[in-house]
């Protein structure tokens, strides 16, 4: 039998793509289950609404701290290297965090000192790992590449929310969070092994403080960056409350408990499987219309709690969600890809990611207080409302309904495909 029938990837799929796949899947399967176990993790230890959001609120402080020198550490140092040390933070704090759980009685500010600690890791892990994966592929094939990616990451949520939330029924939530550091520590000696002996030595820059302010004039610079950025500051925020703080207690009061809602994540994460297959084929023109566009789904979520809806009809909701959600992420990528430096992917990455979840500590920590100042009904029709009306706005900005997928991302010779594990310049 031929042997073309045996190829073992294609050709945008190289070595250091592939490694990055699997090791986000590996993640991927571990956190979703810990995000439902650590909630659980606050009320089985007495807590209420406003302690799981400052456990959230932890874990999500440090990020905005610490990115934009992430970022900056991500441009200046192997890539690959940071995403190690900030998965074996993220391995050592989850590990201790089960520990605490499993021998009882975990307490408010233990469970927030952990929190944050691996809200750090994801600082420095998230600008170094977008500015990897952005540089090792193909410009012709982005697309397809980013689409590829993002499925096998989110066919992991699916599996990972969904067992994890039947494992905290089962077997209690310490085990789950022991499970995400192994989780960890797996990813973490995959991206070791990742192929970085061909990029060219980074020439010195004027020190950290040059290197952010060279990403910010890159990122002011461009609207459609900023203003989507702008969106989901505000989407984020309002969406993070709605999952993490008061979809848990709508589980528990009206759904059942953790095991429906780690059902209904994980048709989220089905939705964004079937939204990644959808952009391995479709190539939207206008990059950012289209997915800005896809952005108004969103607000579903937060209505269908707040009605409370039963656990079919919110699975429903959740699945349209991720596969709409997934059409903005991919072109989101694409935009990145095609019009950004590679010098300067991580800095902006990071001023991306400080952006997007710059409003999410205040809104976990004021979830519980809106819940009790307004109830928790209008506290979610308000989470809805602000996505509608943000998502709007920002379709007035000219280069967000303009913005053209080009034809040919990359300029002269197309690189050898043997070549596709090194990092190179994009758009």
């Amino acid at each position: 039998m031929p042997t073309t029938v045996f190829r073992r990837r294609p050709d945008w799929a190289g070595r250091n793509y592939s490694l990055l796949t699997a090791a986000a899947v590996v993640t991927n399967l571990g956190s979703h289950g810990a995000l439902i176990a650590a909630a659980f993790a606050v009320l089985g230890a007495g807590g209420d609404g406003g302690d799981v959001g400052l456990v959230a609120a932890a874990r999500t402080l440090p990020l905005v701290l610490f990115l934009l020198i992430g970022g900056a550490v991500a441009d200046r140092l192997p890539r690959h290297r940071v995403m190690v040390a900030a998965n074996t933070l993220n391995c050592v704090s989850q590990a201790a965090f089960a520990a605490l759980v499993l021998a009882g009685e975990p307490r408010l500010w233990q469970m927030m000192l952990l929190s944050a600690l691996g809200g750090t890791g994801h600082a420095f892990f998230n600008p170094a790992a977008e500015g990897m994966l952005l540089s090792s592929v193909r410009g012709d094939q982005a697309g397809r590449a980013f689409a590829v990616f993002r499925m096998a990451m989110h066919g992991a949520t699916l599996g990972g929310a969904a067992l994890g939330g039947a494992m905290v029924a089962a077997i209690g939530p310490g085990w789950v969070l022991a499970v995400d550091a192994v989780a960890f520590a797996c990813a973490a000696a995959l991206r070791a092994f990742l192929d970085v002996k061909h990029i060219p030595p980074r020439a010195p820059g004027g020190g950290m403080l040059a290197d952010l302010r060279e990403g910010w004039r890159e990122f002011i610079g461009r609207p459609w960056l900023w203003g989507i950025v702008v969106q989901f500051s505000v989407a984020n925020a309002v969406v993070g409350a709605a999952d993490a703080v008061y979809g848990p207690l709508v589980a528990r009061d009206h759904l059942g408990g953790a095991a429906p809602w780690g059902v209904a994540l994980a048709f989220f994460g089905g939705g964004t499987v079937v939204g990644a297959l959808l952009m391995t084929r479709w190539q939207p023109r206008r990059l950012l219309f289209t997915g800005t566009l896809c952005v108004f789904p969103l607000a579903l979520p937060s209505a269908a709690l707040a009605v409370p809806a039963p656990v079919t009809v919110l699975c429903a909701v959740m699945f349209v969600t991720g596969v709409s959600l997934e059409v903005f992420g991919v072109s989101w990528m694409t935009a990145l890809h095609q019009e950004i430096p590679e010098e300067k992917l991580s800095r902006v990455s990071a001023y991306d990611w400080f952006g997007s979840v710059a409003l999410v500590p205040a809104a976990m920590a004021l979830a519980g207080p809106a819940e009790t100042a307004f109830g928790r009904p209008e506290a979610l029709w308000g989470c809805a409302v602000l996505v509608v009306v943000v998502t709007a706005a920002v379709l007035c900005v000219p280069d967000v309904r303009n913005l053209r997928r080009r034809s040919l991302q990359i300029t002269g010779k197309i690189p050898d495909p043997a070549s596709a594990d090194t990092e190179r310049p994009v758009g």
